[in-house]
């Protein structure tokens, strides 16, 4: 996907047609040329996140391979070992039995790991399925939502929710806001914490020290809108921020900053939450 082809041509159309048209349409155009290279950076933040989990799905799937493969050697082995024993002496009668025992043991241990990747992938689909039967598939396009161990992360964009440099909820963030209640109210006994992040740029304001107070205070209003403006639970809500100490990308580029500078809304099920949904995981197909 190569998002970034769009502007440079959306840029020379504007100053090719720069000398031909009125003061007016060139106006028009350059609003066009913004819109475009806006729409192209979050093209490409969609793009970097889906990515990123896709390589932790296979960095966990790879894991799990990996002690299959294992145990997989490890039964060979004891195979081959029976084998011997079959022929040799009587006296490898007792040999005999403690291999089978431990083949069996092997085989089932590697039954259990396949039956726990399965129910993994299983229970994270019945997890994102329930707690976003609310939204549409049009409003699903403006919510990150991924599951990592049974834990809902919901992550938001600064210049999506907030005043820049500021920690005042903007006006247009009402929609998206509104949204994310939807998921909470939709399941009334699960914790939700609400993450503050920033760049590693230092804030410039009077009332506000350090990244550490606009990451707070930015949580902080998140939280007070949903319980303010959506009616959800106060109880159930917890305000938190982590700075610049927790970012997913590099401080290095416009691109990076603007991938670290977000709110993440986690949402947690408690324990005989998680274990009802478990009961819920689709059946194990059987070979």
């Amino acid at each position: 996907m190569k998002f970034s082809i769009i502007v440079p041509a959306a840029l020379f159309i504007v100053t090719l047609g720069a000398g031909c048209v009125s003061n007016k349409k060139f106006a028009e155009l350059q609003s066009n040329n913004t819109k475009l290279q806006q729409s192209n950076v979050e093209l490409n933040q969609k793009l970097q996140a889906s990515e990123s989990e896709v390589s932790g799905s296979k960095i966990r799937i790879k894991s799990l391979e990996e002690q299959i493969a294992a145990e997989k050697s490890n039964a060979a082995a004891l195979q081959a070992a029976l084998n011997k024993c079959l022929n040799s002496t009587s006296q490898g009668n007792v040999n005999i039995s403690k291999l089978v025992d431990e083949i069996n043991s092997s085989n089932k241990y590697i039954q259990q790991l396949v039956n726990a990747k399965n129910k993994s992938d299983s229970l994270n689909v019945v997890l994102t399925n329930n707690l976003t039967r609310s939204l549409s598939r049009e409003e699903m396009s403006d919510v990150d939502v991924k599951v990592l161990k049974g834990v809902v992360y919901i992550s938001l964009s600064d210049n999506m929710l907030y005043k820049s440099g500021s920690y005042e909820i903007s006006d247009k963030a009402g929609a998206t806001l509104s949204k994310i209640a939807k998921i909470i109210t939709d399941y009334k006994g699960y914790d939700v914490l609400i993450e503050g992040n920033t760049d590693n740029v230092p804030i410039s304001k009077v009332n506000i020290r350090n990244n550490w107070d606009l990451s707070a205070l930015r949580a902080s209003s998140v939280v007070q809108s949903l319980q303010n403006t959506y009616g959800v639970d106060p109880k159930r809500l917890t305000a938190g921020g982590r700075g610049e100490y927790n970012p997913v990308a590099g401080n290095d580029s416009d691109l990076g900053k603007s991938k670290n500078r977000r709110t993440q809304i986690i949402i947690t099920p408690k324990l005989d939450q998680f274990m009802e949904l478990i009961g819920k995981a689709p059946a194990e197909t059987k070979p």
